[in-house]
């Protein structure tokens, strides 16, 4: 497992955490903003009259609404991303990343505007009569890259589970776990077996789910919310100053928090951005593609509401309460995951400036002062004897105090063997304060509101509802692209094969997941962007002739 999460880091390294595609991203947003006269802005207004049904006709072509295709779509954005993806952002680039979230948020509008128009207008009758959408069909159809398709199509099914699948059942499972002490894979068992009901009845089913679940699960979670920020107001407003003021400098260290430089913030703000809303990634559309509308731009109108629901609210929210709650920077107990452990030289204290820069840049792969060790410890009743060994441990970003070695059997006696800082002995479960992240960090910070403990329950009953939603809409945007790949035959391997994902998932290393959501993000984005841009006059004559017949009216 380890071998594998260095190879998916590699490929982050080379995909998502480079420095070119953040700005590939925020740069065609920012050039369709542009382009097409700030749509998010100008067309703001008249996307929430298409989707209240004011211009609905029961006549039109199509197996949805635009309010069901919405909810389907924001099903599929508003997950793990809004909860355990936003605590991700600011555990590792700190209050700043939220503001670039903010960013890919705003000008994601424009581009799912675009990538939704072409999917509707491109958007063909499957032999069942449905309608079936997606950005292979402008590629294949609108550019004649048959090949381009192909590759998308391919990238689609493996998102469904590094977006969809994986990462949802893990978060379920984990905040079930601490929330409710249910074991992680009698989580997932329950939820795959459900899962399986309803996606065996495709997108009407989905739809009639997804129409039912999104707003009880956003009125349920955006109260709980507001329990902690009543509870923590003072905090608000110092929170969200320290986010714009920590924008384009980085954040200082705090608390356990080493710091995080203005790379690392922005970065790791548009790729949780990304994550969330999902704005250029290509799979909206596939939902939108199903509604009803004789005009393609008028579903496009109604999927620039998504990263706004999606991220400028729902993540906005979450933000706020991990700021402001002052959780992020704090040490809980809990067990380590080994993706997140690491065994270094000599003492370090998060007190000295020089020894927070020292651990930041080894942490960021980076060459310093810092070094990893290797060698082996002596442990007695679950606690290091080799006092005089110059070592520290860190965890989660943060040096991690009362460490305690255990096993099944109970506290561990013996000697570990450590290996360029990875502890070799994966059956010894590892425990301390340290910093968390992801949902782990959001449902602790819901338990600085007036609810106190029971603030965890709004978390994970949210998580569940948000999490399970969202695999319910990727199960669909992948089998579309298993048909598109391999025809009907494949839907059902392909739907087993998903709900196994789903439950495996629930007791899988979470960094791991984490890792195969963000190189799964970054190769379905890249040939959508390609797509998009390369049919930009042709959007552009859309709009016009759209808001030209429009206004006629």
């Amino acid at each position: 497992m380890e071998a594998f999460n260095n190879f998916l880091l590699s490929l982050d390294n080379l995909l998502g955490s480079s420095a070119w595609f953040p700005f590939a991203l925020l740069g065609v947003g920012l050039f369709f903003t542009i382009y097409l006269g700030f749509p998010q802005i100008r067309y703001f207004s008249h996307a929430w009259d298409v989707t209240k049904g004011k211009f609905d006709n029961l006549k039109d072509p199509g197996d949805t609404s635009h309010r069901q295709a919405l909810f389907t779509a924001l099903s599929g954005t508003v997950g793990t991303g809004n909860i355990g993806g936003v605590g991700l952002a600011i555990f590792i680039g700190g209050p700043a990343a939220l503001f670039w979230m903010w960013v890919t948020a705003f000008f994601g509008m424009a581009t799912k505007m675009v990538e939704v128009s072409l999917s509707h207008k491109y958007r063909q009758v499957d032999r069942e009569g449905q309608m079936v959408g997606g950005p292979m069909f402008y590629m294949e159809k609108g550019l004649g890259l048959k090949w381009l398709a192909i590759f998308f199509a391919i990238a689609t099914v493996i998102c469904s589970f590094g977006t969809g699948n994986l990462p949802q059942s893990n978060n379920i499972a984990i905040s079930v776990q601490s929330s409710f002490g249910v074991e992680p894979w009698m989580t997932g068992l329950v939820l795959s077996i459900l899962l399986g009901l309803v996606i065996v009845g495709g997108i009407h089913r989905i739809a009639l789910v997804a129409n039912a679940i999104v707003p009880t699960m956003a009125i349920i979670y955006l109260l709980g919310a507001l329990t902690v920020l009543l509870n923590n107001i003072d905090g608000v407003i110092p929170a969200f100053l320290q986010v714009f003021s920590d924008a384009f400098t980085g954040s200082a260290a705090t608390g356990g928090f080493l710091g995080a430089s203005f790379a690392y913030a922005f970065n790791r703000g548009v790729n949780r951005g990304l994550f969330s809303n999902e704005a250029g990634q290509g799979s909206a559309p596939i939902a939108h593609a199903s509604a009803r509308a004789p005009e393609h731009v008028s579903e496009g109108m109604v999927s620039l509401l998504e990263p706004f629901i999606d991220t400028l609210i729902i993540c906005t929210v979450t933000g706020l309460v991990i700021l402001a709650s002052g959780a992020w920077t704090q040490k809980f107990q809990n067990d380590f995951q080994q993706a997140d452990l690491f065994f270094v030289n000599g003492n370090y204290s998060e007190q000295l400036p020089e020894d927070r820069l020292a651990l930041v840049t080894l942490l960021n792969g980076e060459k310093g002062q810092a070094s990893l060790f290797t060698g082996e410890l002596s442990v007695s009743s679950g606690e290091l004897i080799s006092d005089e060994l110059d070592l520290t441990i860190l965890h989660a970003r943060s040096v991690a105090e009362e460490v305690k070695f255990i096993t099944q059997a109970g506290p561990y006696s013996g000697t570990l063997s450590i290996v360029d800082g990875k502890l070799s002995d994966v059956d010894v479960i590892v425990s301390g304060l340290s910093r968390v992240h992801s949902a782990a960090l959001t449902t602790l910070s819901f338990n600085f509101g007036y609810l106190g403990n029971n603030g965890q329950y709004i978390v994970a009953l949210s998580l569940i509802l948000f999490a399970f939603s969202t695999s319910l809409a990727w199960s669909y945007y992948g089998d579309r692209a298993v048909i598109y790949l391999l025809g009907s035959k494949a839907v059902l391997p392909y739907r087993l094969i998903y709900c196994l994902g789903f439950f495996v998932a629930s007791f899988s290393d979470t960094t791991v997941v984490w890792n195969i959501a963000a190189v799964g993000i970054v190769v379905m984005t890249l040939p959508n962007l390609i797509a998009i841009l390369l049919l930009r006059t042709e959007v552009k004559d859309m709009v016009r002739e759209y808001w030209e017949k429009f206004s006629k009216k």
